[in-house]
């Protein structure tokens, strides 16, 4: 089940979406989405998470961005509107210490969902907890103050109950851990199976569909931008070649598609087209 948490309006997209991006590259690829580089002033981008029901666990991918922004923190009353309590969610996947995906960990100072564990990739929990500094990030100093305050603020809270993942493997039947470093350290995706379907959570791997037709194009949030360009490679020629659903975190709602191979690249194929 994709759920929205809401969305979120970011100024200066391209120079954050397509760090770089050559211009006039830039400009064509953008006239191709109906865009226009000089008058692109905003982007607004969805949040959306995961509920998976395993038949015996509820699972939550991500908890969104909590209080955020304006428009950020609806996961909990959109799990409620589908019937879902908090306390119900028995286990939360974290993909990355980001505040859009961890902001939803804790309400006011308390956990958020009391009774779930918490897992999460070990490089990425040692990353955000040691309050990095963050200089290798091209981002203004406001913005690397929000990433290790909103870690600081929602990753420690949980640590009691978390679960940390230092290889590939099964989280639990039918959810997969993936490897997936370099928009951040531990940055994970996942390999959900159930009855012959398959789908491929790519988390923010990808975080524009523009992404996929220009994988060499990283993002100005890319901590390690070689090792995110090699890691989109590697998750986009899975997904098309093993022709799995695709959920990925940024795109628009509900951020469900296929990844069509076309020469040299790829492109994103949302599900209402299927």
């Amino acid at each position: 089940m994709a759920l929205r948490d809401g969305t979120f309006t970011y100024p200066n997209p391209a120079a954050l979406l397509f760090a770089n991006a050559p211009g006039e590259r830039l400009r064509e690829a953008l006239r191709g989405h109906g865009l226009r580089l000089e008058g692109w002033g905003e982007w607004v981008s969805p949040y959306t998470c995961l509920m998976i029901n395993t038949g015996r666990h509820r699972v939550l991918v991500d908890t969104g961005a909590g209080n955020l922004g304006p428009d950020t923190g609806r996961l909990l009353q959109n799990l409620q509107a589908e019937g879902i309590s908090a306390e119900e969610i028995d286990t939360v996947v974290i993909t990355h210490g980001h505040p859009d995906h961890i902001g939803g960990n804790t309400i006011k100072g308390r956990l958020a969902f009391p009774r779930a564990r918490f897992v999460m990739w070990e490089g990425e929990w040692d990353f955000w907890t040691s309050e990095p500094s963050l200089k290798e990030l091209k981002v203004e100093e406001h913005v690397k103050k929000i990433l290790v305050t909103s870690a600081v603020n929602n990753l420690l809270p949980i640590r009691g109950q978390l679960q940390l993942l230092d290889h590939e493997g099964e989280i639990m039947p039918g959810i997969h851990a993936v490897a997936a470093p370099g928009h951040t350290p531990g940055h994970m995706a996942l390999d959900v199976s159930s009855g012959g379907e398959r789908m491929l959570v790519v988390a923010d791997a990808a975080i524009h569909p523009l992404h996929l037709e220009r994988p060499d194009w990283y993002s100005a949030v890319d901590l390690y931008p070689a090792q995110a360009i090699a890691t989109r490679r590697r998750l986009l020629d899975r997904a098309s070649g093993e022709k799995t659903l695709v959920a990925a975190f940024h795109f628009p709602f509900p951020g469900l598609g296929r990844i069509v191979q076309e020469e040299g690249s790829w492109r994103w194929q949302p599900i209402g087209r299927l």
